[in-house]
């Protein structure tokens, strides 16, 4: 079910499903983008502060590398929780306040999802372990 707290870009924007073969697309990565609190770690409220900034560049659409919860041994892309926001970015409203200013400036938002990435912390990768591990001693094989 779509989040009606979040606004969608422009009708005509809507109603063109080839919009991406001429767009103009802008990635980022949150973390070395811009840092609004000045802890050495970019944030999504440093983002917000300079989309007006990305807009004049005449950006149709920002593409996100991953902003998920993650130990980072894989500069992101080992993914923890896929329905959150690494605390070091913001908070999960903080990426509702960066969509709805992006689409009000008429840019759309592309979210990288990588499922093939989940990390070894993530509850999926730790149920398909523990499982392994079982099967492993239910054939008498050590653990490796």
């Amino acid at each position: 079910m779509p989040d009606t707290n979040i606004s969608t870009v422009t009708d005509a924007q809507e109603q063109d499903p080839l919009w991406y073969k001429d767009a103009v697309i802008y990635q980022l990565h949150i973390k070395s983008f811009f840092d609004a609190n000045n802890d050495g770690v970019g944030d999504i409220p440093g983002l917000i502060q300079k989309l007006d900034y990305i807009a004049e560049l005449g950006v149709d659409a920002i593409w996100m590398l991953p902003f998920y919860p993650s130990p980072r041994r894989d500069d992101g892309y080992d993914i923890a929780d896929y329905t959150s926001v690494h605390p070091e970015y913001g908070t999960m409203d903080d990426i509702r306040t960066f969509i709805d200013a992006a689409h009000a400036r008429g840019i759309r938002v592309i979210t990288e999802l990588v499922i093939n990435h989940t990390s070894d912390q993530h509850p999926w990768f730790q149920r398909a372990r523990s499982r392994l591990v079982s099967c492993r001693k239910d054939v008498g094989l050590q653990n490796t």
